[in-house]
């Protein structure tokens, strides 16, 4: 059986709620995506599993499937103030594929251990059997933690 989970982490010099701040944020999530892909974003912060925003995708960024410019709709699936965030992708005109991206924050003495993941093993096998899976790659989750570290660390207030 293949791999149906990519997982990632890195501590980030800054508290888990300062982090969570800008997972649960639609423009958060526009700042800190490393594929190119997230444009811009439309909705209010997240609050509770089951709220949604909607995020304005560009494919091309990929260069992989000749998809251009559509929307998605970003529906949370876990909501632990700043300890754990969620969420599953469909399309603006269909259902989800089935594929989950999310985040745990666990407190060290550094700062926040963030743990960044992707799991397709809940995908249709339709989705699984077309080999989409993974849509982004391991370094893109290791290049967004990147991000999300210099964004919340060139923000953070200094002692």
């Amino acid at each position: 059986m293949k791999n149906e989970r990519l997982e990632v982490q890195r501590t980030i010099h800054a508290s888990p709620a300062r982090i969570f701040s800008i997972l649960r944020s639609p423009s958060g999530h526009v700042a800190i995506d490393s594929s190119g892909m997230l444009m811009a974003a439309e909705g209010e912060d997240v609050t509770k599993v089951g709220d949604e925003f909607i995020v304005h995708m560009d494919r091309e960024a990929l260069n992989d499937y000749p998809l251009g410019k559509y929307d998605v709709k970003i529906t949370f699936t876990t909501y632990e103030e700043n300890r754990a965030i969620a969420w599953n992708v469909a399309g603006v005109t269909r259902g989800t594929m089935g594929h989950v991206y999310g985040y745990t924050l666990e407190p060290v003495s550094e700062g926040t251990l963030v743990t960044s993941y992707y799991d397709w093993s809940g995908a249709e096998q339709k989705w699984k059997d077309a080999d989409i899976f993974p849509i982004i790659p391991e370094s893109s989750l290791r290049a967004t933690l990147g991000i999300l570290a210099r964004t919340v660390e060139a923000s953070a207030p200094t002692s």
